[in-house]
This record gives structure tokens, C-alpha cells and sequence, in this order.
């Protein structure tokens, strides 16, 4: 069985790894980011890359691979984000919806993966995940979404992922999520060697001291200084595992450096990389200075979470095991109670109407909440009247493709361009 992929918004390899090792076939990888492409094709010269914006028609013709077996990708976080702004269908940066109509309107493939940042999974894009899973499901789609943590699957950091996999209706009751490892890895056990690599006497001491797992590793953005682990509670966090997080450094501690109760170590990008899953014996090499190095591998998905999920797929595309109800993979899984009613509603409903058409209850105050968060994502039209303000939902805000939308604008923009980048 032909197990060929389409990866979008592949980054310097990370999904990539672990597709390949679950046993799937690059037909394609699209990605932006010059130094990560450039890592790709020194790793894999076979393959197709292609640089540039993923949705540029001009770059590539999804309906060339057409049928595939998978398509994949993790498309940009920032949209989601629980440490940005959260504007989701509104970011121009957002091509979550775009790949999903690429899925059911181009693509076809038998199976899609898509992940993101935990902050998509939160109560505020309830309706967008809603619409995620209709708009698959009239495609013929079963979709479901899972938070999963790298930690469960042998990377010694926190790293959640917001992971949504569909399957066509014949493969789906194949499918089951990875199980989680038995055993979890500690910075320490993981970073010993490297760590002591220069005879540095204090390593044993380090390593009883970062007997934990990492906060999650962060790429960075473009607009800001050279390599950091992450945000203000992150360097507290890493500072408790006996680590320096301000930067990174370009070898490990010798002889002579310190104790780590007195200096704490910073981590070299080889250990950054290793913390993300990735295994020296793969000889995968990353292009770019040590800035880019770490940012290609901060925001990578690890390989080994890549890889359980990709073995998951693979199984259910070639229908291993007895097929089994899929309770949670049901179109009908209900994500937003109050975007299901106006959805079904045929005109603009009253506040009364829509309480009295919820499944769970509600008040007029949350009610009224959920709407603010609904109008983010969807069009909401309000007309006032003489007994209070009626609700109609419009268009959904995403970029799906659209020649008009405000995200062309902003890409034109070279600033624009770093920010999607």
C-alpha cells in the first residue's frame, strides 16, 4: 500500500521524521521559512520542496496530488495561541481553515493531521472547531480532535498539542489515538551525555537537579533578539531544572565552570534538539547559524508524538484490526451548542429563542458572552427590536482561499510577510 504524503507548513523536519519512520512517502513539502527548507533538502535531496507561501497558487497545484494518502501539517500557532490575542479566523495568519478546505475541496486525500497550539482547543474556538468538523463531514470526513503531550510519548518536555485527524468513512472506524510510553523522560536522563560531554564534574549533580520534565521549548519570533526558551514563567520554570533559559549556548560546561546551584548551564542547540525528540543517529543536519538552528527546532513537532500518530493513521488506512463504533469520532460530536442553533436557524433568533434551543443551559449572560466570542470567528448579524437584539450567523471569517480576503494585503507587506512567517 502506497503510503504518500503532502506536508504543508513542514518546518525543518520534525512532523516530516516521524511520518517517514510511521512509513509514509513525501510526495511534497511546502514551507516558507528559507533556512528550514534548506534543512529539508540537505536531508532529503529526493524530495519535492517547495519554498514559499503554501497558499500561493503560483507555488503549487494542489490538484497535482490529488488522492494522496495523507495530508499533513502544522500550520501557524499564533492565531491561537493562549499568549497572543487569540484572534483566530481573524488572523490573517491563520491557514487552519484554508488547509481544511484544501482537504475537502482539492486534496481528497484518505486521511488528514493537522496540529496546532493547546490554546485551540479552549472553550473560545468551541464554534470554530464545530465548524472544522461539519465542514469535513459533508466531505465524507470523520474527524476528531485530541490533546495530546509530548511527554506521553517519550519527550522530556510539557509541549501539548491540539491534534485533529480525519479519515474517510471507511477507514475512520480503523483508527485509534496512540497509546502514551510507559516511562517519562526527564531532562536530566535525557541531556546526561551531552551535558558531561566536556568533563564538566558537576554533571551528576545537574542531572539529579533536573529530574523533571521541560516547560514547553518556543521558536521565537522574528521581530525579537537571537534564540530564548521562552516567556518570564518558562525561565522559572527551567531555572528549577538548573538551566540558564537567556539563550543558548554553543557548547556544553567544562572542567572549570561551576556548580549549577551557582551558574546554571544553558542548553546548546544539540540539546534543544534532543529535548524536541530528535535522535543524533538520524544524521539529520539543520542549516542556518545557531539562531535559526534553535528556532527551526523550537517550533517543530517532536518526531516520536509525529510518529505515533502517523502509525495510528497508517493502521486504519490499511484497515489493521477489527473496525470498532467510533462514538468519538462522530460527525455528530458537538463542539458549540450555541453555534449549532443559529447554524440550523433559518433567520435572526431572539435571545429567548436561542436559550429555549440549547441543549445545556444557558443564561443571558453567557449567552451574550458566547456570541462576543462567535462574532471573532463568524460573521454575526444583530438587528435590535422593540423586546431586545436579534442574532443571525453570517460567513465564517477564515481565510479559506478567498482572492478578497485582508490576508493578500498583508503578505504583499514585507512586515506582514515576517509576522505569517
Amino acid at each position: 500500500m502506497s503510503l504518500d504524503v503532502v506536508e504543508i507548513c513542514a518546518g525543518a523536519g520534525g512532523q516530516a521524521i516521524g511520518l517517514e519512520r510511521a512509513g509514509f512517502e513525501h510526495a511534497l513539502a511546502v514551507e516558507i521559512d528559507g533556512f528550514a527548507c534548506a534543512t529539508l533538502r540537505q536531508n532529503r535531496p529526493a524530495w519535492k520542496v517547495a519554498e514559499g507561501d503554501v497558499a500561493d497558487r503560483e507555488l503549487w497545484k494542489p490538484s497535482d496530488y490529488a488522492g494522496v494518502a495523507l495530508l499533513a501539517g502544522g500550520v501557524p500557532c499564533p492565531p491561537f495561541s493562549i499568549a497572543g490575542k487569540q484572534l483566530g479566523a481573524s488572523d490573517e495568519r491563520d491557514l487552519f481553515a484554508w488547509a481544511v478546505e484544501l482537504c475537502v475541496n482539492e486534496v481528497q486525500p484518505r486521511a488528514l493531521l493537522l496540529e496546532n497550539v493547546r490554546g485551540l482547543s479552549m472553550p473560545r474556538f468551541a464554534a470554530y472547531r464545530q465548524h472544522v468538523l461539519d465542514r469535513l463531514a459533508s466531505a465524507g470526513y470523520v474527524g476528531d480532535w485530541r490533546l495530546l503531550h509530548a511527554s506521553a510519548f517519550g519527550v522530556p518536555q510539557l509541549r501539548p498539542r491540539f491534534v485533529l485527524v480525519a479519515l474517510k468513512e471507511e477507514d475512520a472506524p480503523y483508527f485509534q489515538w496512540p497509546d502514551p510510553v510507559s516511562h517519562r523522560l526527564t531532562v536530566g536522563e535525557c541531556l546526561r551525555d551531552l551535558m558531561g560531554a566536556n568533563g564538566w564534574p558537576h554533571v551528576d549533580d545537574w542531572v539529579r537537579l533536573a529530574n523533571d520534565i521541560a516547560p514547553t521549548l518556543v521558536g521565537g519570533s522574528k521581530k525579537h533578539g537571537g534564540a530564548d526558551l521562552g516567556p518570564t514563567r518558562a525561565k522559572r520554570a527551567w531555572r528549577e531544572l538548573g538551566v540558564d533559559a537567556l539563550g543558548v549556548a554553543n557548547e556544553a560546561p567544562g572542567p572549570d565552570d561551576p556548580h549549577p546551584t551557582i551558574k546554571p548551564p544553558k542548553l546548546t542547540v544539540q540539546m534543544v534538539a534532543r529535548l524536541q525528540g530528535w535522535d543524533e543517529a538520524w544524521g539529520w543536519r539543520l542549516a542556518g547559524r545557531k539562531t535559526a538552528q534553535y528556532r527551526q527546532i523550537g517550533n517543530a513537532f517532536p518526531p516520536p508524538l509525529a510518529e505515533a500518530v502517523g502509525r495510528s493513521i497508517a493502521r486504519a488506512l490499511a484497515h489493521e484490526g477489527e473496525p470498532h463504533d467510533m462514538p468519538e469520532l462522530a460527525s455528530a460530536t458537538l463542539h458549540d451548542d450555541v453555534y449549532r442553533v443559529l447554524k440550523e436557524a433559518e433567520g435572526h433568533l431572539s435571545t429567548a429563542a436561542i436559550l429555549g434551543r440549547l441543549s445545556v443551559p444557558y443564561d443571558a449572560i453567557k449567552l451574550e458572552r458566547r456570541i462576543a466570542h462567535l462574532s471573532k470567528d463568524f460573521a454575526i448579524d444583530m438587528v435590535e427590536t422593540k423586546s431586545g437584539p436579534t442574532y443571525k450567523l453570517g460567513e465564517f471569517k477564515a481565510f479559506v482561499g478567498q482572492e478578497d480576503h485582508h490576508r493578500h494585503e498583508a503578505f504583499a507587506n514585507r512586515s506582514g510577510r515576517s509576522r505569517i512567517s
